[in-house]
C-alpha cells in the first residue's frame, strides 16, 4: 500500500511539473503563484510528498487544468473553456471588463474575415 502511494504521488508530482514548465515559469515563481514555498513545491514534484486539497485547488485554478487529470492523468474534462473559465474565475470585475472587450473585438474581427473567405 505505501509503495502505491508513493507512485501515484510520483505521477501526480510529475503531471504538476509539466503544467508548470507548459507556462514556462520556474518553481520560485509558480510557487509564488500558488502560495507554497518552492521547497515544498519541488518535494510535491519529485513525489515526495502528497499535495493537500488546498493546494490542489490553487493549481487547477491558476493553471485551469481539472483536478482529475492533476489526479488521475484524464484528459477528457481538460477542455479548453474549462481552462478559460478557471482563469476568469481569479481576475478582478476591471481584468473581466477588459478581457470581455478583447474578447468580444477579436470575435467580431474573426467574424468579418471568415465571411470574406
Amino acid at each position: 500500500m505505501q509503495n502505491n502511494i508513493k507512485d501515484e504521488n510520483i505521477f501526480v508530482g510529475e503531471r504538476i511539473r509539466g503544467l508548470r514548465e507548459n507556462f514556462n515559469m520556474s518553481r520560485e515563481k509558480f510557487s509564488e503563484m500558488i502560495d507554497v514555498s518552492e521547497v515544498f513545491l519541488g518535494q510535491i514534484e519529485r513525489g515526495e510528498r502528497s499535495l493537500s486539497l488546498k493546494t490542489l485547488k490553487k493549481i487547477v485554478t491558476y493553471t485551469g487544468s481539472s483536478s482529475d487529470y492533476i489526479l488521475f492523468g484524464n484528459m477528457k474534462n481538460n477542455n479548453t473553456i474549462s481552462k478559460i473559465n478557471n482563469i476568469l474565475n481569479t481576475c478582478s470585475t476591471d481584468s473581466l471588463t477588459y478581457i470581455y472587450e478583447l474578447i468580444f473585438s477579436s470575435a467580431t474581427y474573426l467574424k468579418k474575415i471568415d465571411k470574406s473567405l
